[in-house]
């Protein structure tokens, strides 16, 4: 049988893209020929094997406009010379040569919504750039009728605004034995993007009055304010930055984590109703985390009490609610122990289900 191959397309540097190694490492042990598509850029190191195959494209430019310009046209150069049965769009900034590229080879199209990429805070502060996302949202997205995202909230956002009903395939962890951690270091720490809206503006001067030391894990388009603020409040001894660290390691420093830290600011529809992948990295390694009252952790937490809900993100609020976690060893325990439960719920094992027959009815 000739096996069904798949391009899946995104602009992130594809070692550190834990989600798209769990999509695209399921679909190939399911049978498909899988091809994941990002950017190189300068401090780019070595592609890490994997059961899928993988392609970096360089470019001169590494962001703003002309990035996105750049990437897009040698991309659909790629796409259009592909040989492949489904083009898969990762978010709105790859969507235009997937779409392109699907239609003039008549192939499957699929989208894949990681985000509402236009309601994201570094899109909705610029009116200008606001504007350019949204017209080629509202004109694209409604010809990806086939795609899922990661929530309920979020596939219900798209099926009001496009009329297109996307499964939900949720970036839940993959279930591994659980070890416990000594935890002789009580560290809080942050995992994921250094980006605009995940609350660093409140978090690093709630450190002052912490009793621990955070450590942050990942790079962004606030990461170099994050570093500066850090360094503006005197705060070096208790906040340390990582940058980007590769899956394995990360797991090293999640596991041994005495509190995760899930923020986000309201200041738009997609961090609102967000599911972050770290929410569930946190639940594996049975890390108690301080999270943000939003529908989709609140629906979570209801269930299985797993982190302490914040409905306010100022800096005495964050204070106040990680000095409890750090002090009161009863709640932190209770925490703990939810997480062991829930984690047998919402596993990678049972979201890849829905994939895999989400691709078996498209193309079989």
């Amino acid at each position: 049988m000739v096996r069904k191959r798949i391009v899946c397309t995104v602009t992130n540097d594809l070692n550190f893209d834990q989600r798209m190694i769990r999509i695209c490492n399921s679909l190939a042990m399911a049978g498909y020929e899988v091809t994941l598509v990002g950017r190189k850029r300068k401090s780019s190191i070595a592609l890490k094997p994997q059961t899928f195959s993988q392609k970096r494209i360089n470019c001169l430019f590494d962001k703003g406009k002309l990035f996105y310009l750049e990437y897009n046209l040698k991309l659909l150069i790629y796409l259009l010379f592909s040989n492949t049965d489904v083009y898969c769009a990762i978010d709105l900034d790859t969507i235009v040569p997937n779409y392109f590229a699907s239609l003039l080879r008549n192939k499957k199209r699929v989208f894949d919504a990681h985000e509402l990429f236009c309601e994201m805070d570094e899109i909705t502060s610029r009116p200008i750039i606001y504007k350019i996302w949204r017209s080629i949202e509202s004109y694209f997205v409604p010809k990806f009728k086939a795609g899922y995202t990661i929530g309920e909230c979020y596939a219900e956002e798209y099926k009001n605004r496009y009329q297109v009903n996307y499964k939900i395939v949720r970036n839940a962890t993959v279930l591994i034995p659980y070890e416990p951690s000594p935890n002789n270091e009580k560290y809080i720490l942050y995992q994921g993007a250094v980006n605009e809206g995940r609350c660093f503006e409140s978090l690093i001067p709630a450190m002052q009055y912490v009793n621990g030391k955070l450590i942050v894990c990942g790079n962004g388009n606030f990461y170099n304010q994050a570093v500066r603020m850090v360094t503006n409040l005197g705060l070096q001894d208790k906040i340390k930055f990582e940058g980007y660290i590769e899956p394995k390691q990360l797991q090293q420093y999640t596991k041994n984590a005495y509190i995760g830290i899930t923020l986000f600011t309201n200041q738009g529809k997609s961090n609102y109703f967000s599911m972050a992948n770290r929410f569930f990295d946190y639940m594996h390694f049975a890390v108690p985390q301080l999270c943000v009252a939003y529908p989709e952790y609140s629906k979570v937490n209801a269930v299985f009490e797993i982190a302490k809900l914040l409905e306010k993100t100022d800096s005495i609020s964050i204070a106040k609610a990680l000095n409890e976690l750090l002090q009161d060893e009863q709640i932190h325990t209770k925490l703990r122990n939810n997480c062991l439960q829930a984690r047998e719920i919402y596993c990678w094992q049972k979201e890849e289900q829905t994939l895999i027959n989400f691709y078996k009815e498209l193309v079989g």
